[in-house]
C-alpha cells in the first residue's frame, strides 16, 4: 500500500466497522482479502471467531501451490471462498493454466467458491473457466471494474458480463463501482451499469457489496448503500431482499453462521 491509499492505511478492525453497520440496518459481513498471504487470510478467520459480524471469509491460497495442503492450513467454518488477485497479475490467462485449474477443482470439491477479482479484460478468459469448471461458483467482484466512457461502460464490457451470466454458477457483486468512477459518481452515473448487471444476471444473482474500507477513498458507506437502494427502487421487495441479502447468504452459504 502506498501514498496514493494513504487514507486508509492504517489498522482497520470490525470495531471500525460496527458504528456503520449499526447505522445502516447491516447484521453481518463477509471479509473478502486483500493481500495475497496465508497469514493475512489466517487473520481473518481469526477475527470471525472473535466478532459475530464476520459471518464468512474469503481469503487467498496460492492455487498453483499445493491447494490440498494450504486448505487444511486454513480450514475453519467460516472460510466461504479463495480469490486470487488476477487484477494485478500481468499474465491475462494465468488461471487457465493445467496446474491452477486443477487447484481451483479441489477449491469446488472442498465447497468453497472463487471470487474473481477482474477487470474488463479477463471477461472471456472467466468464461472459459465457467465453461471447463461448471461446479465451481463464481462470484464476479466490482461487476469486473467497467472502465468508464461518461456514464457508459463500453460494449466490450457488456458483452463480456452477458457472456458470464449465460454460465449459471456465476454471480455479480455490485461493489467497487464509487472507485472505478471516481470523483463526482452518483446513481444517475452509475445506472447504465446496474441496470446491465441486473438485466444479465437477474437479482437472484446480484449481490451488494461495500468495498470497505477501500470505499472511503471515493465516498463512505452509508453514502454507498444509500445509492444502491436508490439504484434498486423500482424492484420488488423480494428482488430487493436478494441483491441486499438473499444472494449473499445464499451465494456463500452463510445460513450456518448466521
Amino acid at each position: 500500500m502506498d501514498d496514493s491509499v494513504a487514507p486508509i492505511r492504517r489498522t482497520i478492525l470490525p470495531e471500525d466497522l460496527v458504528p456503520l453497520t449499526t447505522a445502516a440496518g447491516v447484521t453481518g459481513t463477509v471479509l473478502v482479502q486483500a493481500a495475497p498471504t496465508l497469514a493475512e487470510t489466517r487473520f481473518l478467520l481469526d477475527l470471525a471467531d472473535r466478532d459475530p459480524l464476520v459471518q464468512g471469509v474469503v481469503g487467498w491460497i496460492d492455487l498453483a501451490g499445493d491447494v490440498e495442503g494450504q486448505l487444511a492450513e486454513i480450514a475453519h467454518p467460516a472460510l466461504r471462498g479463495i480469490r486470487p488477485m488476477l487484477q494485478d497479475i500481468a499474465q491475462k490467462d494465468w488461471i487457465l493454466q493445467p496446474r491452477v485449474i486443477e487447484g481451483l477443482r479441489r477449491v469446488a470439491a472442498a465447497g468453497l467458491r472463487l471470487d474473481a477479482l477482474i477487470t474488463p479484460r479477463h471477461l472471456p478468459v472467466i468464461a472459459r473457466l465457467a465453461e471447463e469448471l461448471p461446479q465451481l461458483p463464481i462470484v464476479i467482484d466490482h461487476c469486473a471494474k467497467p472502465a468508464f466512457d461518461g456514464s457508459d461502460p463500453g460494449d466490450a464490457w457488456r458483452s463480456g458480463m452477458s457472456a458470464l451470466a449465460a454460465h449459471p454458477q456465476v454471480c455479480c457483486k455490485l461493489s467497487g463501482l464509487a472507485n472505478e468512477y471516481g470523483p463526482g459518481w452518483s446513481a444517475e452515473i452509475l445506472r447504465p451499469v446496474f441496470d446491465h448487471v441486473l438485466a444479465a444476471f437477474g437479482a437472484e444473482r446480484m449481490m451488494w457489496g461495500s468495498d470497505w474500507p477501500v470505499l472511503e477513498l471515493a465516498g463512505d458507506y452509508a453514502g454507498w448503500l444509500q445509492t444502491a437502494k436508490a439504484l434498486s427502487e423500482d424492484l420488488s421487495s423480494s428482488e430487493r431482499e436478494s441483491v441486499f441479502s438473499g444472494s449473499a447468504i445464499r451465494i456463500y452459504n452463510l445460513t450456518g453462521r448466521m
